[in-house]
């Protein structure tokens, strides 16, 4: 089994669901939506550590701002040791509490770089990268990674080892390796032989959807947390109900048509400001589809007439009709 409460560095607390970082998705509106659930441990999106791209207005919206709350957990991506550990000193100044280095990404943009899970095929590069990284900063660095670069290349014991040596608080291991991307299996089984070879904590990563599969990825592969990605997408309150069922509540936690709804207006109104009208109504789409698959019967017809809106107030319209008219149709 795991510990009791999951401890990075000098943060500590009883929640032992993770939020991923996903490009696109854990933006600052959305990670404000898990937390008013009771998310805990959230994980920005993933920056590249070339500072000199950090100018662009999409860089600009993804780093760490020292008003948000804590703990603020800032992932960057690169190939270059010193690159990344100025990104993640720039980071730490900036306001980051945690700082956490992509080794999982399986995208091809990021792989011809020579980045994200390609660095796995170089365990010297690994040793390279994360020792430079926690050198440069004070605050806590963790690593995400996948179990390998292919069935045939599997090192992900090898890799923690690094790790840990190197001076990495916490490792979050995706259960499938970068040539699986997302298809087929979690090894799990891979996952505890990670946990039983470090003595720092591990989160287990990949397809962990609903509370019960939490408890049970926790007790097949003794990790001290789960991290959950895709499953949150149109459920930003998973991550609470995993904690409360990890903590005895094993009773469905009941959410009305209307929570749900109020919740996803709220998001809806936050990107707006966050990213302005024009953008904010184009991210919108995606994450207003991504609620209606997750909650409401007649999904298909609901995104194709909001994905036709051009307006902010219209949105808001929209998703204010179908909250007055959702009764059973939003699913429990």
């Amino acid at each position: 089994m795991g510990f009791e409460m999951l401890k990075i560095g000098g943060v500590m607390h009883p929640s032992r669901a993770v939020v991923a970082p996903m490009a696109g998705v854990t933006d600052r509106p959305f990670r404000d939506l898990c937390r008013q659930f009771g998310s805990f441990w959230l994980v920005a999106e993933m920056l590249t550590s070339d500072q000199t791209l950090w100018n662009t207005s999409k860089s600009r919206l993804r780093r760490i701002h020292a008003d948000e709350p804590s703990p603020r957990w800032v992932q960057i991506a690169g190939s270059d040791p010193q690159t990344l550990a100025l990104a993640g000193l720039a980071n730490e100044r900036a306001g980051a509490q945690i700082l956490d280095i992509n080794m999982g990404c399986p995208a091809k943009k990021v792989c011809n770089k020579a980045a994200g899970s390609a660095l796995l095929r170089d365990e010297t590069l690994v040793a390279n990268i994360l020792g430079e990284v926690c050198r440069a900063v004070s605050i806590p660095v963790t690593l995400k990674y996948r179990l390998g670069w292919s069935k045939q290349e599997q090192n992900a014991v090898t890799v923690a080892k690094i790790a840990q040596d190197a001076g990495i608080q916490a490792l979050s291991v995706h259960g499938r390796t970068r040539a699986c991307r997302f298809e087929g299996l979690v090894d799990y089984d891979a996952i505890a032989q990670v946990k039983s070879a470090v003595s720092i904590p591990v989160i287990a990563n990949g397809d962990i959807c609903s509370p019960e599969q939490a408890r049970s990825v926790i007790d097949r592969t003794g990790a001290d947390a789960v991290m959950v990605g895709r499953a949150v997408q149109g459920r930003p309150w998973l991550p609470a109900d995993i904690d409360a069922y990890l903590n005895g509540n094993t009773n469905p936690i009941e959410r009305s048509s209307d929570e749900k709804c109020d919740a996803m207006l709220g998001h809806l109104l936050a990107l707006h400001e966050f990213y302005g009208e024009a953008q904010g109504v184009r991210i919108a789409r995606k994450h207003a589809g991504w609620f209606f698959a997750a909650n409401l019967n007649a999904h298909t017809a609901a995104r194709r007439t909001f994905n036709q809106i051009t307006g902010a107030a219209e949105q808001i319209d929209f998703l204010t009709a179908i909250k007055r008219t959702a009764g059973n149709k939003v699913a429990a």
